[in-house]
């Protein structure tokens, strides 16, 4: 950068950019000893996950129980644009958020999470056979019968 001599004064020749380090995701542990994973501002428990189409499941308790978007924000003291964004899904409520919604509406939007189950051993026997399976005793009975040709 190209300065006049007095404000030349206040800088340095050098210059160095701030490196910042992205914020880490932290990890709690609660009274309970459940781990809060925080993102975003978000509070989730990694045990926990929030059930599919919860959008449309919020907005047809809501109207179930003639609340307008805004009556709803009141009851539970949001903001009627974070209701219509977790009504539309484009964003994902957190768990205090969840919650409010779950007692307001009479709804259940927060399940357990279920992993699926490793694939063991003992449930692979009745997997049936393979395309590489068929094509490795297909070769082996073409060589069977050509090594019985032989012998003749």
């Amino acid at each position: 950068m190209t300065t006049c001599a007095e404000c030349a004064k206040l800088g340095s020749m050098e210059w160095k950019p701030e490196i910042r380090s992205p914020k880490p995701i932290l990890k709690i542990e609660s009274s309970r000893r459940l781990k809060l994973t925080r993102r975003r501002g978000r509070d989730i428990r990694e045990d926990l996950t929030i059930i599919e189409n919860f959008g449309s499941i919020i907005r047809e308790a809501r109207q179930r129980l003639n609340l307008s978007q805004e009556d709803l924000g009141r009851k539970i003291s949001e903001k009627v644009s974070v209701i219509r964004k977790v009504e539309s899904e484009k964003i994902m409520p957190s768990e205090r958020l969840a919650r409010k919604l779950e007692r307001a509406l009479g709804v259940k939007l927060i399940v357990p999470l279920v992993e699926p189950e490793p694939l063991t051993y003992s449930s692979q026997k009745n997997r049936g056979v393979t395309l590489g399976e068929i094509a490795y005793l297909k070769d082996l009975r073409r060589r069977h019968s050509q090594d019985e040709g032989n012998n003749s």
